[in-house]
């Protein structure tokens, strides 16, 4: 049976970029570009109207910025939240934690690769979080306590595997899980499997709080 298909909306001032984004994911199987905006305003009317699987919103846009669009669409608040993915081309940590912190479900930068696009649409329209390698390590670095993940336990009472552990060290340092598959010479429907097996024995939401973790209790080190 063939997956469900994508729908997206692309959300950015710059008509290029929109008409890059929408080439890049257009030219995809399984996905399709249904609308495109060029002010926050646009954004959050289509995303309404169309219920797309993932929006992609850049942070700096006429009349609503995108971290506002992520709140309506994506927060608290929301009462029919969405997938939003934020793209920019400003890494300041403050925009990386708000986005998060107001439900985006990613952070890239414009310069990230097709294949990690891709990556984070698809992991986005799963439910789940892909923070560009970019801001990744700084981020997760500086984040306030509160705001990481808490699942009580250390390295040792984690219970994870060696090939665990590899595939945890290689997620806190912003690797995609083609990468991933590259490093250690596995299948990516092995990886998938064993970031589940990770989720479940972390109690994490997403990738972003197994690498949260991974910072916060030392697994991941500068340098490592």
């Amino acid at each position: 049976m063939s997956e469900k298909q994508i729908d997206v909306v692309v959300a950015d001032d710059q008509e290029l970029v929109r008409a890059g984004f929408s080439l890049i994911l257009g030219a995809q199987p399984g996905i399709r570009v249904v609308g495109e905006a060029a002010d926050g305003v646009e954004c959050v009317e289509l995303a309404r109207r169309l219920r797309p699987d993932v929006v992609l919103v850049d942070i700096r846009m006429p009349r609503l910025d995108g971290l506002e669009v992520v709140r309506l669409l994506a927060g608290p608040g929301a009462a029919d939240p969405m997938n939003v993915v934020v793209i920019t081309t400003f890494d300041q940590d403050d925009y990386v934690r708000t986005a998060l912190r107001n439900g985006a479900c990613g952070f890239l930068l414009k310069d990230a690769s097709p294949a990690l696009l891709l990556e984070a649409v698809q992991a986005a329209a799963r439910g789940d979080a892909l923070v560009s390698p970019a801001v990744t390590v700084r981020l997760l670095r500086q984040l306030d306590t509160r705001e990481r993940t808490r699942t009580g336990q250390g390295p040792e009472g984690a219970n994870l595997s060696e090939r665990e552990m590899d595939i945890v060290r290689l997620v806190a340092v912003g690797r995609t899980n083609h990468e991933i598959c590259g490093k250690l010479s596995l299948s990516l429907s092995t990886v998938k499997t064993y970031l589940g097996r990770i989720q479940t024995k972390l109690g994490a939401r997403n990738r972003v709080e197994i690498a949260a973790w991974a910072w916060e209790t030392g697994v991941a080190r500068p340098g490592g």
